[in-house]
């Protein structure tokens, strides 16, 4: 099944393919109106599922995201024709799991690591604007958002630490 929508590049697409669908966030970045936040609101059901391992597991699946991701992002980018198409949002998903990292359980943190995230994400302060600009293909557009990730996951420690 191809996708319906009057973007051209979106056309190029088709959720039966597994990097589309997984560059598409399991279909979460064709929301209408901020794809970033409904890609990153998809990888909570994920980040579910990962938390449950031990850290060193989870560890290793958020690296294989990352990795697995500058696959995905570059190739959905050379189907779709254009760079960092802002329905790609496997990077968000991996932007989160790295923000999570040795989270403390429970609802609260999930929420403050989220919208630690996001402000990150979307602000984009030094250097994340640099490497945003300056890094193309699947690197590029997985770079911004681990960095971002890291720049979460820091403030999200801060706060565990400091309200510990």
């Amino acid at each position: 099944m191809r996708l319906l929508s009057q973007d051209e590049a979106l056309k190029r697409l088709s959720l039966k393919n597994p990097w589309h669908f997984l560059a598409l966030g399991f279909g979460s970045g064709l929301a209408r109106k901020a794809p970033g936040t409904f890609g990153t609101l998809a990888a909570v059901p994920l980040y579910l599922l990962l938390a449950q391992l031990p850290l060193a597991a989870y560890l290793l699946a958020t690296i294989a995201a990352v990795v697995l991701g500058i696959y995905i992002c570059d190739r959905a980018s050379r189907d779709m024709g254009v760079h960092d198409h802002g329905a790609i949002v496997w990077d968000e998903v991996a932007g989160l799991l790295i923000t999570l990292i040795a989270a403390p359980a429970g609802w609260p943190w999930l929420l403050t690591g989220f919208v630690l995230f996001r402000l990150f994400d979307i602000l984009k302060p030094w250097p994340i604007r640099v490497l945003d600009a300056r890094v193309h293909g699947g690197l590029g557009i997985m770079a911004d958002d681990v960095l971002a990730g890291i720049f979460a996951w820091a403030c999200l420690q801060g706060l565990v630490f400091w309200l510990g």
